[in-house]
């Protein structure tokens, strides 16, 4: 009988040793399969985003516009995923040197797995974000652009410019050897899609009609704020994927809370801070300005959303409202038009945002006792992405303005480049002026 019980305690021993490994294959695979799910749903958001983009741009624009800018950014989102898989993938993520990957080009020779999910999820996540920063210029170059010149402009930035600025900072690039963080975009999506959309506005010139010739700006007024106003929340929603999701695991809860919270805190002091300061400044609490707002402390967040506590992320979207809106004003001022305020919210905003991080850092920040060494390296990286987007955007314009022309003519801008560029209206049931 005892020796019945010494075979049948060897056999449960035996088991139990031969089922830990399998266990721990089992859970392993369980948690791989959570984080996969988590980077797919928050992809999903990001792209949804494009929904969002699409209806400020369209609402803050005039209606006999509204279809090529929906256009636009349907096709963006077209041209960045195959942009970014031919060339940008591997640019941004291959192996390489300290400026850009060489491998991975079509997606060949990848490997199965990159941070914990497989390779294909982890591209979608990056293809989706390339995507974002090539539909921020659109609303920037509306009711002018030439459609053509746009989706060359569009494959350009997702498959070249933007991957190298990614490789800089999210590969083993130099920017990310010298300690630059940018948890999920202030720079690489944000600062990278502003300056493009400044450099090309400014080259590009004003609407018909904006400036008189003394100087003086003419309000020329979006069709559809509530258009405007469902896009703009739509994109607050998408940036629950954009900054959380970045975390690439569902495994840390704290993580991923902290960081929605800080996201949302700085979105809602950046949308209540542009109301005041428009109702204090002009007498009314302006609506656009208000989304806009909100919109500058997502952008503001989204570099250190992972690396502030929640009472710093309410300040950092305090100093966006007040960017947003002086910074809309500036521009103007120096005959960049731009409809929708994008060189503001995202270029300004994303700047600031990117050097917030070296103030506010809950260890490293220079008001929480880190010294000035990671504000040096965070000014160092987003001005050196800046001046790069602006000198090669500048040459990419510049040549597909020699080509085939940036601008549509004087006629079809009066008439509306949804007629000339689509033969579409977006309200073909109503009248609409072409001179209004």
């Amino acid at each position: 009988m005892k020796k019945t019980r010494k075979y049948f305690l060897l056999t449960i021993i035996m088991a139990i040793l031969i089922s830990v490994p399998v266990m721990a294959q089992d859970m392993s695979d369980v948690i791989k399969g959570i984080n996969t799910v988590w980077v797919l749903m928050a992809s999903f958001l990001v792209f949804f985003m494009q929904a969002g983009f699409g209806m400020v741009e369209a609402g803050f624009i005039r209606a006999k516009s509204s279809v090529n800018i929906l256009m636009k950014n349907m096709l963006d989102f077209s041209m960045a995923s195959l942009g970014y898989y031919i060339f940008g993938f591997a640019i941004m993520f291959g192996a390489g040197n300290l400026f850009f990957g060489k491998t991975g080009f079509f997606l060949f020779s990848i490997p199965a797995e990159m941070n914990g999910v497989p390779t294909l999820a982890f591209w979608f996540f990056q293809a989706v974000f390339a995507a974002a920063a090539a539909t921020i210029v659109a609303g920037a170059l509306a009711e002018r652009l030439n459609f053509k010149a746009y989706l060359i402009y569009s494959f350009i930035i997702s498959a070249f410019i933007y991957p190298l600025i990614g490789h800089w900072i999210w590969s083993n690039g130099w920017l990310a050897n010298l300690g630059f963080l940018d948890f999920a975009g202030s720079t690489v999506v944000h600062a990278v899609g502003g300056s493009a959309a400044f450099i090309g506005a400014l080259l590009l010139g004003p609407r018909i009609g904006k400036y008189n010739k003394d100087g003086t700006a003419n309000a020329i007024l979006g069709h559809n704020l509530p258009l405007a106003a469902l896009g703009t929340l739509i994109l607050w929603f998408g940036w629950f994927g954009f900054n959380p999701g970045s975390t690439l695991s569902a495994m840390d809860a704290g993580a991923i809370a902290k960081i929605a919270v800080n996201t949302n805190l700085a979105a809602a002091t950046g949308a209540i801070v542009a109301m005041f300061i428009t109702w204090r400044k002009f007498g009314k609490p302006d609506f656009g300005m208000t989304m806009n707002g909100s919109l500058a402390g997502l952008v503001a967040i989204t570099a250190g959303c992972a690396f502030v506590q929640p009472m710093s992320a309410i300040l950092i979207g305090l100093a966006a409202g007040f960017i947003v809106v002086y910074g809309v004003i500036f521009i103007d001022k120096i005959h960049v038009d731009d409809p929708v305020g994008a060189v503001a919210v995202h270029g300004m905003c994303g700047i600031f945002g990117t050097l917030a991080v070296g103030i506010f850092h809950e260890t490293q920040g220079l008001l929480l006792g880190g010294g000035l060494n990671l504000l040096k390296v965070q000014a160092i990286g987003v001005f050196s992405v800046v001046a790069f987007v602006i000198a090669s955007m500048f040459i990419v314009f510049k040549c597909i303005d020699k080509v085939i022309g940036l601008r549509v003519s004087r006629e079809d801008e009066l008439r509306g480049v949804d007629i000339s560029e689509h033969g579409a209206e977006a309200y073909a049931d109503f009248p609409i002026s072409a001179l209004s």
